[in-house]
């Protein structure tokens, strides 16, 4: 009676599933995992009129709730985690911005023990690597050529979780750290980088396989110089990454990339700062203020857009009902897909029996009614 107790049906729904869209379908948890069948008396959750689909996970984001994973506190990062769970995210990597090398070596050793606990799915290294030229929210005084054995410490500081570093590959080193990377089976990502398309090419046949934030701190497409927009498009090994908040990107620069890339080659992310889910005024990122106004955060100094206050659960509903994507296309680029990437598809990022129970329930509108994560609500839904 215990095992009957502990299972959850939820029916009625529209269950997205690697194979398709499943109506009036039903989702089976037993033990914090998806079952394939359930007691024939099992109580059952009406969810009519409402989506089941995977939950989210973001392989970019440095924060949120207020809190960043760069501060050096367990706590906070729990807080930007919880968050981000909050609003659908229920795998979440962190990711760390430039900084000293030693300063980066302890952040990633306390985002290593997190990860250990089970709260973070790996660790992001965007910076100290890139370009000076395309370097965007990241302080210049502190970024470096990317020098393997410079990589290298980063990877051992991570303690076996790193799972993605952004780089400017075309500079010195660039591309023997890209191999570097490949042969620790860490995703080299191209991003905050001034190349050619040709440099880009060179460094997609070292191993690079992520494009960070594409179009973003980067040369524009060029009908001369396609730059590395075009190669990384273009490239069937390559997955790239996209903010869709309404403000990194003109809905014309997605569609684009969305469809020369297809469903399989996008991965939705946030790149959210400590604002997101939180409110507009002053933060830090990393060593630089940033000033959040209507929800777009922007450097102090400059004013270069500094990360998002972007939640998933916001991407998602913008890409079905603005962008007018197909939602099975969606879930693959804001599930599916980053799971791949970072090595977790075995246990997340589609709905399939023994997978983790991690779930979002989403209304007609698409607008967030539920996430459970390992079998357990974050959000319950409610009058359901």
């Amino acid at each position: 009676m215990a095992g009957r107790a502990a299972t959850k049906v939820l029916s009625g729904a529209r269950v997205v599933l690697p194979t398709g869209t499943v109506e009036n379908g039903r989702v089976i948890v037993e033990g914090g995992r998806i079952a394939g069948a359930a007691p024939a008396d099992a109580p059952a959750l009406d969810l009519s009129g409402h989506w089941i689909v995977p939950g989210f996970v973001d392989m970019h984001v440095h924060g949120g709730g207020g809190a960043s994973f760069t501060s050096g506190t367990a706590e906070d990062v729990l807080t930007g985690v919880r968050t981000h769970r909050e609003h659908g995210t229920t795998t979440i990597t962190g990711s760390l911005v430039t900084g000293e090398m030693d300063v980066l070596a302890r952040q990633a050793a306390l985002l290593s023990e997190l990860v250990e606990q089970g709260d973070l799915a790996g660790i992001h290294f965007e910076g100290p690597f890139i370009s000076p030229c395309r370097k965007g929210a990241h302080s210049e005084d502190l970024l470096r050529d990317p020098d393997p054995a410079e990589v290298r410490k980063l990877i051992d500081a991570a303690h076996g979780t790193a799972k993605m570093v952004t780089l400017a590959t075309e500079l010195p080193g660039g591309i023997e750290s890209v191999r570097l990377l490949a042969e620790h089976g860490v995703v080299a990502a191209i991003g905050h980088t001034d190349a050619t398309y040709d440099q880009t090419v060179e460094a997609i046949e070292a191993g690079a396989t992520v494009a960070t934030h594409l179009y973003n701190a980067m040369p524009a497409l060029g009908h001369r110089t396609p730059g590395p927009i075009a190669a990384l498009l273009e490239d069937e090994r390559v997955t790239v990454e996209l903010i869709n908040d309404g403000t990194h990107l003109h809905p014309a620069a997605l569609e684009l990339a969305y469809h020369r890339a297809g469903a399989a080659r996008v991965a939705f992310i946030t790149d959210a700062m400590d604002a997101a889910g939180f409110g507009d005024g002053t933060y830090l990122l990393g060593p630089l203020e940033v000033e959040v106004k209507d929800g777009v955060a922007r450097l102090a100094e400059g004013g270069s857009i500094a990360g998002s206050t972007l939640t998933l659960d916001t991407a998602f509903k913008r890409a079905v009902t603005i962008d007018r994507l197909p939602v099975e296309d969606v879930v693959r680029s804001i599930s599916a897909n980053p799971a791949r990437l970072l090595g977790v598809d075995d246990r997340v990022g589609s709905l399939e029996p023994g997978k983790d129970a991690d779930l979002v329930v989403l209304d007609a509108e698409f607008t967030l009614k539920g996430v459970m994560r390992k079998g357990e609500w974050v959000v319950e839904p409610q009058g359901a």
